[in-house]
């Protein structure tokens, strides 16, 4: 298992960016040279970036002896959104990172079945983004995730910086029609869906709108794992929940062999 630190020129973007990939050992992969490795995009929230999850979790220790690969891009604080600034960070995630990570790594699969996003707080709403609004993932988790604001809910986020939230998803007294609200993107997928699973603490002040999202995307058709516990919203919690992911996840892992 190799531990990569790279920077791309992203075209979408016009700025270099970061990017940690954790790569499987060609040795433990089966018929090395011509398989498809199954790629894991890892997510951060808000204040976090491409080291997040490597510092702040065992997510070396949960991929090793397996053939996922691991990429865990840099986004700032942009919500996985084309901005309305003119920054298209969607774009370069969901649609430019892929090509460049196969130009960097041609035996990453580009099959769909083969492709998974997980994210955290943002990271969550970036993960149920990119699966609803891009035919690239089978599969997506959400850990804490800002899955879903009223508009009341959205004010008040939005108070103490409201050029800020309003340079990222535009109207902010309708937020609930905004094209960026998760719902409004899971009503427009005509494709196959994504398979989707979403964990949040009972006492984490995102709760309720993941009770909500769970509730709802059901209705379109969406196949929906929904769990909670105790717990609020801190790395302790997504760095147990992870181990959760990866068991959901089909891929060839078990928890008492990896982290042996």
């Amino acid at each position: 298992m190799a531990i990569l630190d790279i920077e791309y020129y992203s075209e979408v973007l016009e700025i270099v960016r970061p990017l940690k990939v954790i790569y499987p050992e060609p040795s433990k992969i089966e018929n090395y040279k011509g398989v498809d490795i199954p790629v894991l995009y890892l997510l951060h929230g808000m204040s976090g970036n491409q080291n997040s999850w490597l510092v702040r979790t065992g997510i070396d220790r949960l991929v090793r002896q397996t053939e996922l690969a691991v990429v865990m891009p840099a986004t700032d604080d942009a919500w996985y959104t084309n901005t309305t600034y003119g920054q298209r960070y969607f774009d370069a995630v969901a649609l430019e990172l892929p090509q460049v990570l196969h130009n960097f790594f041609p035996n990453l699969s580009t099959k769909r079945e083969k492709n998974f996003v997980a994210g955290l707080s943002m990271g969550g709403y970036g993960a149920f983004k990119l699966a609803l609004g891009t035919a690239h993932f089978s599969y997506a988790a959400s850990l804490s995730g800002a899955l879903y604001f009223t508009n009341d809910l959205f004010k008040e986020h939005a108070a103490a910086r409201p050029d800020y939230w309003r340079g990222i998803f535009g109207d902010l007294d309708h937020f609930e029609e905004n094209p960026n609200q998760l719902l409004n993107i899971a009503k427009m997928q005509s494709g196959e869906k994504p398979k989707l699973y979403a964990w949040c603490g009972l006492e984490d002040d995102l709760c309720a709108g993941n009770d909500f999202i769970a509730r709802e995307l059901p209705k379109f058709g969406y196949d929906l794992t929904y769990e909670t516990a105790h717990g609020r919203h801190e790395w302790y919690y997504w760095a147990k929940q992870l181990e959760r992911v990866f068991a959901w996840l089909p891929i060839d892992w078990k928890k008492e062999e990896r982290l042996s």
